[in-house]
């Protein structure tokens, strides 16, 4: 990355700008919907349940530590 600092620099900015890039048609089937943040159906319930069950984890234990539940072998 920093090699080519020198070599990039001496390039005048014309030479850099290019013409803008017309996005292309994303291929969509009926159906189905673009990809949110890049992730598959698939990638997003496994993200979906991470967070469910952290969420659980997390709710439990703060019950625990206010002493709103008590667990049975203590």
């Amino acid at each position: 990355m920093l090699d080519d600092l020198r070599n990039s620099a001496a390039q005048s900015f014309q030479e850099e700008e290019q013409a803008p890039v017309e996005p292309s048609e994303m291929d969509t089937q009926p159906g189905n919907s673009a990809p949110f943040l890049g992730m598959t159906a698939p990638q997003r319930f496994v993200v979906a349940l991470l967070l469910f069950l952290m969420t659980c984890v997390f709710g439990t234990f703060c019950l625990l530590a206010t002493q709103k539940i008590v667990l049975p072998f203590f």
